[in-house]
């Protein structure tokens, strides 16, 4: 009974009708808990909504709890493990919104709404292509750790070059540019990613040289990562369809 009810709530790699039932059922429900948060405003329909949606969170969330021991494989233990799980913590948290006892204390702060936003982390439970992509961040974290080490240092040094090159008072407008070194860290890093937002410009031939060596690193650094991600990521789905191939054989 508990093997057949874990086969239809857990994603099945193969056929199951209930299972994939079981499947649409959820990102339908999940897709429809985000609605409201797409409002500045609340009215009967959302709050029905919610409430409807939560109660078949918590239904979901305790067959899974029922069934961690099929999951887990760990006996007894894997009742109690469960629910520090990732995927465990996710739904809890998904869940505790919609409880009043915690909405009321957490209105204040927004947290409410904010946490709401965990139900879309859901979708990944269901979504083989993005679990692909963890797949392939978890098997490639080596290398990205690196760049990333790479992106924080070359980030702190630039800062630091052009929080000492800069004047912290623009000498035209008086207006502050880089008063603090946070100042620069936030420049540093909106352009190492190229985005450079304009709010906060160098005013000085050197800061603007700087500017531009900056900008010419940061393509090499972030096309670093996104090489890497992109050739694992099409390996990965290569591998998925050979073996798709092998068992359809």
């Amino acid at each position: 009974m508990k093997e057949k009810l874990f086969a239809i709530i857990e994603q099945s790699r193969e056929k199951n009708n209930w299972s994939y039932v079981y499947d649409v059922f959820m990102l339908i429900t999940i897709a429809a808990s985000i609605i409201p948060l797409m409002f500045a405003y609340d009215c009967d329909l959302f709050i029905k909504i919610e409430h409807i949606t939560v109660v078949i969170f918590i239904i979901d969330y305790l067959l899974r709890w029922f069934t961690a021991d099929c999951k887990l494989g760990k006996g007894a233990w894997s009742y109690l493990l469960y629910p520090f799980t990732a995927w465990a913590i996710i739904d809890l948290l998904s869940i505790l919104p919609g409880l009043s006892v915690l909405g009321r204390g957490f209105t204040i702060f927004r947290v409410t709404r904010l946490l709401k936003i965990m139900r879309l982390f859901k979708f990944i439970r269901y979504a083989d292509k993005i679990q692909v992509l963890g797949h392939v961040i978890r098997k490639e974290k080596g290398v990205l750790l690196s760049v990333l080490g790479i992106s924080v240092f070359y980030v702190f040094l630039t800062a630091l070059i052009m929080f000492n090159a800069e004047p912290h008072v623009d000498p035209e407008t008086g207006a502050s540019t880089f008063a603090t070194f946070f100042d620069a860290l936030y420049w540093a890093t909106v352009t190492l990613t190229t985005v450079g937002y304009g709010d906060m410009i160098p005013v000085t031939d050197l800061g603007r040289c700087i500017s531009m060596l900056s900008s010419l690193f940061g393509v090499a650094i972030i096309a670093l990562p996104s090489g890497v991600i992109t050739a694992s990521y099409l390996d990965e789905l290569r591998k998925m369809k050979k073996d798709a191939d092998e068992e359809e054989k």
